[in-house]
């Protein structure tokens, strides 16, 4: 399945089946969400629900796990044949048909993994004890279609959303405009009818069969302060009908950008506070409450709260401050990152810029860590000892996030290739090993992630070994 809504179709599936009792497992990928951004945890997690769904796998997968206690750090492949496909093989006879539910496999950071893991799946047609549906949704991307045409013909259905006949679509979308604009004309006591049939009409075609560009309009209509007409008027003026969906879809972005950022800050202050608050979001490896991601990029939060405040059409920006901010959809990422789409410069997101400044602020942070920072009482305390408030509080998830991610942010930065400050970052590496690497490793065993920290020395290693400045830091 591919096209724009996929995510709401699948988790609303998976609902359904959870509550028939059908549900085998599920695994929703998401880009730049630790773990569920690639594929390391995918058939382990897989494996853990067929467990608890099907009882009769239990011990075969212990019994797995039993025989081979690394096996967390093997292949796709390995975890595949060993935790999945053998178990299953060998199971009882069962009567039901259970349904196996993998939502944006296109989100997985790993196209080669995306690949492996659609021929792997496709085994499972074979299997004659245990009735196994997978229902797995996609963005069209050519590492899928490849994927699929390595797959014969009777593996796999596939229903493409954007195949819909339009009028279908369009139907939708406008019983969808009608339902959510109507208690804005009682709110604001617009005249009747609002919004008359040509508005909706106009908002229908250019939608052009996006539900992303319908839902992102309305949020920009009901965010309007003096009421919903103005913003509706800009909608409306700002592209013309003849364009495609997704030029539409970008111009919506840039006009809500245009009128919520540009319209109340001075340019220097818009571009300033815009590349380094909602630049950041955009490219960080996992998601944070406002607050911490004030604190990670070192600057008031007030400063990031009013940004986000502007930007409510196209960022998720909780009431509950504890909760993450997140994009609404991933194509307000794609529309930032691609200068061929948004034309405004101010607005452009500079991927290896914002990845450098992240690693240069992870590293910061890092080198205020303390030895035994959560001042525990003995050497042999164990970490299931330790309250996790303790934790929290010495180290806070902004600090959590630059011990896991500071090494992706100079690789993606790609600050070998492209020079800037090199020899300054080379010696907040050196500095690093010299002074902070174990306290460093202290603050990842403690949040659990020191084997991510042992695979990040290697990577390390393996980045510095093929640059010439190599020998800057031995």
């Amino acid at each position: 399945m591919a096209g724009t809504g996929k995510s709401t179709i699948s988790r609303t599936i998976a609902r359904e089946l959870a509550e028939k009792k059908r549900l085998a497992a599920s695994f929703f990928f998401t880009r730049g969400k630790k773990d569920i951004s690639h594929s390391r945890k995918f058939f382990t997690t897989i494996a853990a629900q067929l467990a608890i769904s099907l009882p009769v796998l239990r011990v075969s997968i212990s019994d797995a796990i039993d025989n081979n206690a690394d096996i967390f750090k093997q292949g796709l492949r390995e975890q595949w044949s060993q935790l999945i496909l053998n178990p299953l093989k060998n199971a009882p006879t069962q009567s039901i048909q259970l349904i196996v539910v993998i939502d944006a496999l296109d989100e997985c950071d790993s196209m080669q993994d995306i690949q492996l893991i659609l021929l792997l799946l496709a085994e499972a047609k074979d299997l004659a004890t245990v009735r196994i549906k997978i229902f797995l949704t996609s963005r069209p991307e050519i590492p899928i279609f490849d994927g699929f045409r390595q797959l014969s013909g009777e593996a796999y259905q596939d229903f493409i959303l954007h195949n819909i006949p339009l009028d279908t679509v369009n139907a939708d979308i406008s019983t969808f405009f009608q339902r959510k604009l109507s208690p804005l004309k009682a709110k604001y006591r617009l005249g009747t009818p609002w919004p008359d049939e040509q508005i909706i009409e106009q908002l229908v075609e250019r939608a052009a069969g996006l539900f992303i560009y319908a839902a992102t309009t309305l949020r920009f209509i009901q965010d309007g302060i003096d009421g919903p007409e103005e913003p509706l008027s800009l909608v409306l003026s700002a592209t013309k009908s003849s364009l495609s969906a997704t030029e539409h879809l970008d111009g919506i972005y840039a006009t809500l950008l245009q009128h919520s950022v540009l319209g109340k800050r001075s340019y220097q202050e818009c571009v300033g506070r815009f590349r380094q608050v909602v630049g950041s979001i955009v490219v960080m490896f996992n998601t944070m409450p406002a607050r911490n991601l004030a604190q990670l990029l070192q600057i008031p939060f007030k400063m990031v709260s009013s940004t986000l405040d502007s930007l409510r059409s196209v960022l998720n920006v909780p009431e509950d401050e504890s909760q993450p901010v997140r994009l609404f959809h991933l194509s307000f990422r794609d529309f930032l990152q691609d200068s061929q789409r948004c034309s405004d410069p101010r607005f452009q997101v500079d991927e290896k810029e914002r990845h450098a400044s992240l690693f240069r602020k992870c590293m910061e942070h890092i080198s205020q860590l303390q030895e035994n920072i959560c001042n525990l009482w003995g050497p042999g305390v164990l970490i299931t000892e330790i309250p996790d408030d303790t934790i929290q509080q010495s180290i806070p998830p902004h600090v959590q996030y630059a011990c896991r991610y500071w090494l992706d942010h100079w690789r993606l930065g790609d600050l070998l290739a492209l020079g800037g400050d090199l020899a300054g970052d080379l010696g907040t590496i050196r500095q690093f090993l010299e002074q902070d690497f174990l306290h460093w490793l202290e603050g990842l065993s403690l949040i659990g992630e020191v084997s991510n920290g042992a695979q990040m020395i290697i990577a390390l290693e393996e980045i510095l070994s093929v640059s010439c400045n190599a020998h800057y830091l031995i």
